[in-house]
């Protein structure tokens, strides 16, 4: 398997699981109504980031290469995004909302590796 690639898989399942969980309790087993949008908004993000980080791994066997960053960058911002709202609804912890743009910035940062990707690629292609 290309090298990296298995820790992107492994991301994108940890991203998966954690949104499903998430989204789920929230859902099910809480009642205040912040808490279940902090899990909601949580889940959303984590679970389109956990895809995104997949089509990274198809973008690398492609060889666009910017996908190993977008990949990383993806999964890193997942956890971060969706982790920090989890804990800060588990705990109330409010301060751990701090870190949750650090993972939207990776997030907005991986975005910009595909797009920066695509246009490389499609500079090299003329």
């Amino acid at each position: 398997m290309i090298d990296g690639a298995r820790w992107w898989l492994a991301l994108a399942g940890i991203n998966g699981l954690m949104a499903v969980a998430a989204g789920a309790f929230g859902a099910h087993g809480v009642s205040d109504p912040a808490v279940k949008d902090w899990l909601r908004t949580g889940a959303q993000y984590q679970l389109t980031h956990a895809v995104a980080g997949l089509v990274c791994f198809s973008l690398l066997r492609a060889e666009v290469g910017q996908a190993a960053w977008a990949g990383w960058l993806f999964g890193l911002g997942g956890l971060l995004f969706g982790g920090s709202l989890y804990l800060m609804a588990l705990t109330g912890v409010r301060v751990l909302g701090a870190v949750t743009p650090i993972g939207g910035v990776l997030l907005l940062l991986g975005w910009a590796a595909v797009i920066y990707g695509a246009a490389a690629g499609a500079a090299s292609a003329r």
